[in-house]
């Protein structure tokens, strides 16, 4: 009897496991398409391409799924995970997939609680999740990387680029182009080669190791920012902070014109020359006006009671 019982428990366990493991294994025809859409609201999904013209896909489908598609529409693939209407989802059997696809399609992606790996990509790609963790490699062309919560890691980037985490942390490494990166709270650290840069944070840390750069913007309110770059002649750098302290660090011998204020107290430091700040007569504020070089390009630099520091 107990033999019996033990039968039935295993085959009820075999029974379980196919019915919470659906498995996919399937390829579409390529051919003339123009870009892939990926859905998969839990999970996770990985992307790499090749040089074929087929889209091949392999993985899991979380056994709460109300179904999957897998299809050619027209010029665009569509893989869709499709989730019940509802926010508590059994995490036992996430949707994982595993895509290869010509390396010449567009890409989007949309997830909840979603972690994306996607490589070595030659045309646009727009990337959101709310709570999963983004990793890119070599993405080209138009680049939108945004998470609510989830960690942005990115390498290889270059064109137009946009990354943005609200709470989450922000890693970028060899991006070249224009790169604009945005954070709430998080950490934001860039390694980056990009000739044209905008950072906004609110209360986040911000590390910036630069290039040559021609235009570069940090906006900040509370959270401190370190920059170490080269300014180009002609070029353009400009800072803004509420409260948090700001340093910047020239790799070159920088000629610039230097126009820099605090309006509430907070310090002005220069480490370039022997410029002193001037005190307002009247009230907490001060300015630090100064050339180097020949004073090309300009500085502008403004806080209300952070500090601000420049130096070689």
């Amino acid at each position: 009897m107990k033999f019996m019982v033990r039968i039935v428990s295993l085959v009820l366990s075999v029974i379980a496991l196919q019915v919470s493991a659906q498995q996919v294994n399937q390829r579409i025809d390529a051919s003339g398409a123009t870009s892939i859409t990926i859905e998969n609201q839990q999970g996770e999904v990985v992307v790499t391409s090749w040089q074929q013209e087929v889209v091949e896909l392999e993985g899991q489908i979380s056994d709460e799924a109300k179904r999957f598609i897998f299809e050619r529409q027209g010029n665009q693939i569509v893989v869709k995970v499709i989730m019940p209407n509802h926010n508590h989802w059994n995490n036992t059997h996430n949707s994982t997939l595993t895509l290869k696809v010509p390396h010449n399609l567009r890409l989007s992606f949309n997830g909840i609680s979603s972690d994306i790996s996607i490589s070595d990509m030659e045309k646009s790609s727009a990337i959101k999740t709310v709570s999963g963790n983004i990793n890119v490699n070599n993405l080209a062309e138009l680049v939108d990387l945004s998470s609510v919560s989830g960690d942005i890691k990115s390498r290889g980037l270059s064109g137009k680029i946009s990354i943005s985490s609200v709470s989450g942390d922000i890693d970028d490494r060899a991006s070249q182009g224009r790169i604009n990166l945005s954070v709430i709270s998080g950490h934001l650290v860039s390694h980056s080669q990009a000739e044209e840069v905008s950072v906004n944070s609110v209360s986040g840390e911000v590390s910036l190791t630069l290039a040559k750069v021609n235009e570069l913007s940090i906006t900040t309110v509370s959270g401190d920012a370190d920059a170490r770059l080269s300014l180009n002649d002609n070029g353009l750098l400009k800072v803004d902070s509420v409260s948090g302290d700001i340093s910047i660090q020239f790799d070159n011998n920088v000629q610039a014109s230097f126009k820099m204020r605090a309006n509430a107290g907070g310090d002005l430091i220069n480490r370039l020359t022997d410029d002193k700040v001037q005190e307002a007569k009247y009230g907490p504020s001060s300015k630090l006006y100064f050339n180097t070089g020949n004073g090309s390009a300009t500085v502008k630099a403004s806080t209300v009671s952070g500090d601000i520091k420049v130096s070689r």
